[in-house]
């Protein structure tokens, strides 16, 4: 069901709420609204705006204080019609270029690392990244390194620059010519391949290959441990969220409660469940903004998530923040959108 529509008036007092509301954390009056923010009308007239408001399911009134403060709809029908197109800050900007393009490293993890980190410093919220899916990731190259007698390292480098490492089980000593030639083959056979296609089709890649006894041996180690060596198990990709420093919200008062810091600490230590969450976001085109009690899972209801797709190549994943329902949204989604785009452009 949609919301009630609102007045003009109705409007400019529910955004003067929000906007005081966000500023201080603290129940807004009409008097101070009437003050800060010079409507044109008494506060009498402002309180009988606010009733309506509250009436309508816009505003709540707290029983400990006389003001009023934004509920859920409230900050939706604020994102989506009230609040001018955002644009970021130019220094937080600039700060948001320096610390995430500014370590000489093009590593995905690495780039996501220190984008969640900023958007942690500049937003004041939780910076949150999730790498791509790398089922559909290509394979630009693979190399195999002799650790020991009967243990081989394989490095698999994927488009956008992701590096997966696994241990190869071999049996018996295994010449370092055979090690050679067997990295030769799987680059000719696999190479622009994606995880997924390797996976599935890798013993009839294989199965002709000429060679000595001791290179069929080993392509054959290749052949039986195929769907371990190029999967991606739970608790690696699939749970590779990058989160910035939770301290940054826990000065904020929605967090310095016991019960407030309980969320705050289960909604990050349960990593997976965050993946899943965030990738289904990773489709969607522009800013994602969910508020509160929009998310599916009623213990996100203190919460607002904000992300934005970046892109890899043929690649995508999410990078945004997640806080409290009172935050500054035309600021944080900005600033979520240049990360995203500054992101994409470093990963081109």
């Amino acid at each position: 069901m949609s919301p009630p529509e609102l007045t003009e008036r109705e409007r400019k007092v529910l955004e003067a709420v929000i906007q005081r509301y966000v500023e201080t954390a603290e129940p807004a009056g009409s008097r101070t609204i009437s003050r800060r923010f010079g409507l044109g009308v008494s506060p009498a007239t402002i309180r009988n705006t606010m009733s309506d408001l509250e009436e309508k399911g816009y505003l709540f009134h707290p029983h400990t204080s006389a003001g009023r403060i934004p509920t859920d709809i409230a900050y939706r029908l604020y994102v989506d019609t009230l609040m001018l197109a955002p644009m970021a800050p130019s220094p937080d900007a600039e700060r948001l270029n320096e610390q995430i393009s500014g370590g000489g490293t093009s590593a995905i993890e690495t780039i996501l690392r220190r984008a969640a980190q900023a958007l942690s410093i500049v937003t004041q919220e939780l910076g949150v990244a999730l790498g791509p899916r790398l089922e559909s990731a290509r394979l630009n190259r693979l190399e195999l390194v002799r650790l020991s007698e009967e243990r081989l390292l394989l490095v698999l480098t994927l488009e956008g620059g992701a590096v997966r490492t696994i241990f190869v089980e071999v049996p018996g000593q295994v010449a370092e010519r055979v090690v050679a030639e067997v990295m030769l083959v799987l680059n000719q056979r696999l190479g622009g391949l994606t995880l997924r296609e390797i996976r599935l089709s890798l013993g009839e890649r294989l199965r002709d290959t000429a060679g000595s006894p001791g290179v069929h041996d080993l392509l054959n180690v290749f052949v039986q441990e195929g769907d371990t060596l190029f999967d991606l198990p739970v608790g690696s990709e699939d749970s590779g969220v990058m989160l910035g420093a939770a301290s940054v919200l826990a000065d904020q008062p929605e967090f310095t409660t016991g019960d407030g810091m309980r969320k705050l600490l289960d909604l990050t230590e349960r990593k997976t469940h965050l993946a899943e969450l965030l990738r289904t976001r990773s489709a969607n085109p522009g800013v994602s903004i969910t508020i509160g009690n929009e998310h599916s899972d009623p213990r996100l209801d203190p919460f607002t998530i904000v992300t934005a797709e970046y892109t890899v190549g043929s690649l995508s994943g999410v990078i945004g923040v997640i806080g409290p329902t009172r935050m500054p949204y035309d600021k944080v989604i900005a600033l979520v959108r240049h990360t995203s785009v500054l992101v994409s452009d470093i990963l081109h």
